[in-house]
């Protein structure tokens, strides 16, 4: 029996991360349907059958990022005990992670869409969410501090978590433009040198 006219089948978890590098790499506007077309191995109405446009897979994308790639710096900061021990944890991993040998540098997150306008909106503000939720999660980890008598209740929580968030962002731009993984470190260290200061 002729096959003619029914779709090709092929691995969804495995086209979607070959998108995810793709767009990790290029960011969202800098990717075209031609540059996902040759990362993911299927054509482009493949691509609008299955995820529906670029927007609704970059979409994807980002979920399965943050549940694989992007999720270890977060879990292990959120795992610590005290602010200051998340803190040192998230700027570590983020040297680290930002500067793994075979993917992209940098964080997809803090890359994905820098430059807001008409065509990329929706994309450009589903990551400025997630990075506030980023911001969130250190203020948390301040006040639960607060909470438990560590830290003075007049410490200022949302210029001290977006200080550390400003600098992991900063990192990550670092590491795109080829600092090492040893200079983010050195970049980590100092940023830490600072939170005697801002406790204060």
């Amino acid at each position: 029996m002729s096959t003619r006219g029914r779709p090709r089948k092929f691995d969804r978890t495995k086209t979607l991360r070959n998108a995810m590098m793709t767009f990790w790499q290029q960011g969202y506007d800098n990717t075209s349907m031609a540059d996902l077309v040759a990362a993911m191995g299927i054509n482009t109405p493949s691509i609008y059958s299955t995820f529906g446009s670029k927007e609704a897979l970059f979409n994807e994308v980002i979920t399965l990022y943050r549940t694989s790639e992007g999720s270890k710096i977060w879990q292990e900061t959120m795992r610590e005990s005290s602010a200051e021990a998340a803190i040192k944890t998230l700027l570590t991993l983020s040297a680290e992670e930002f500067t793994q040998a075979n993917k992209p540098k940098g964080c997809l997150i803090i890359l994905g869409a820098m430059n807001p306008d008409d065509t990329n909106l929706p994309i450009h503000h589903l990551l400025q969410e997630c990075r506030a939720e980023s911001k969130e999660n250190l203020i948390s980890l301040l006040k639960r501090d607060i909470e438990n008598g560590r830290l003075k209740s007049e410490i200022d929580c949302l210029a001290i978590a977006t200080y550390y968030i400003t600098l992991q962002q900063g990192m990550s731009i670092q590491a795109r433009d080829g600092a090492s993984k040893e200079t983010l470190l050195s970049v980590a260290e100092i940023g830490l040198i600072a939170w005697p200061l801002l406790i204060k």
